[in-house]
């Protein structure tokens, strides 16, 4: 399930690339952000666009940033180039993973399984702190339907973390050395590079989102171009929009959706539902950071053991705090130490 955050965040973050990896990733603070309203939610002209969402039910906790990329009268200027706009935000993403790395923040994930008549069969409730650990970003799971792991299932909790982060760290370590470009984990990124082959971007607009200037864009897949892996191929089949932070270049929204059924393997391997969408938003925290505040995704989609869901899955993260992970002699154990935030306070 780590994984599967993960990725979700880091194909949206390059913006709706590998959502066969659709797993991403929330943070908490002191204070209350605002909620994405629907009325300003752009309106698109491509049918294939997705439609515009409805404000999301609650506000995302954080501590936001203070005057600066404020809204306002945006007069005559100019919209930005697309294509540089994204490439500069995938460098700004990159750069931000060192702040990242030093966050630790709750997830509560809440799975709505349905049946063959479209009724809620099941509903699974997960929470899970996230950090990072040895420059890995981790996914510790704390409770289940509501109850705190028993001594035996946090041992295995802390050995399956040792050995994802083991693993990570050896996938980077052969990538850096074959001269190839991979994200934290070791796995290889679609960079805005492959996503200009794979599609388009188009229809600039500003949009204010949050109280803050936005530069909403589209993307396209084209399903003629050529695709070098079952990533990409998902890719050709995706349409969504993002809406790019317009002062700090950073996405603060991006939804997608599948025009076409997906399948690898005959769907043995995956399997994504025609009109699988999801959605992702970002808050700024501290005033110095990005970091997911909803991730949410809707329809039936399955790989292997990564990620299967039949219905919806809800990501909603909070609790953002500094902190310093140290790992122990003894192999499972790691100590977290909260550290003061940027304005001096302690985060609780």
């Amino acid at each position: 399930m780590a994984a599967r955050i993960h990725k979700i965040r880091t194909a949206t973050l390059i913006l709706l690339g590998c959502a066969v990896g659709v797993p991403v990733r929330a943070q908490e603070g002191t204070e209350t952000s605002p909620v994405i309203q629907s009325a300003g939610q752009p309106t698109t002209t491509s049918k294939d666009a997705p439609s515009n969402p409805s404000s999301p039910p609650g506000a995302v906790p954080a501590q936001p940033t203070e005057g600066s990329g404020q809204a306002g009268d945006s007069g005559e200027r100019p919209l930005p180039d697309i294509t540089a706009m994204m490439y500069d935000v995938e460098t700004k993403q990159r750069k931000a993973e060192a702040v990242e790395k030093d966050y630790l923040y709750h997830s509560v994930e809440t799975e709505l399984e349905l049946d063959g008549h479209g009724q809620i069969k099941k509903t699974t409730v997960t929470e899970s702190d996230h950090y990072w650990l040895s420059g890995v970003p981790v996914r510790r799971v704390v409770k289940k339907n509501g109850k705190l792991l028993s001594p035996e299932e946090i041992a295995k909790e802390n050995e399956r973390i040792d050995k994802l982060a083991a693993k990570a760290r050896e996938r980077r370590e052969k990538a850096d050395a074959e001269g190839k470009e991979t994200d934290p984990r070791g796995d290889e990124e679609i960079t805005v590079s492959r996503l200009l082959e794979l599609g388009a971007f188009t229809n600039a607009r500003r949009v204010p989102l949050n109280s803050r200037d936005t530069i909403a864009v589209d993307y396209a897949g084209d399903p003629q171009a050529k695709s070098q892996n079952h990533a990409e191929d998902a890719i050709r089949d995706l349409r969504g929009t993002a809406w790019v932070d317009e002062r700090d270049h950073m996405l603060v929204r991006v939804e997608g959706h599948f025009v076409n059924a997906f399948k690898v393997g005959g769907g043995l391997v995956v399997n994504i539902q025609k009109d699988t969408h999801f959605t992702m938003e970002q808050t700024k925290v501290n005033g110095e950071v990005w970091l997911p505040a909803h991730i949410e995704a809707q329809g039936a989609a399955r790989a292997l053991l990564f990620f299967n869901f039949n219905g919806s899955v809800r990501f909603d993260d909070s609790g953002y705090r500094k902190f310093r992970a140290t790992s122990t002699i003894l192999p499972g154990l790691t100590r977290i130490d909260t550290v003061s935030a940027p304005d001096g306070s302690v985060q609780p």
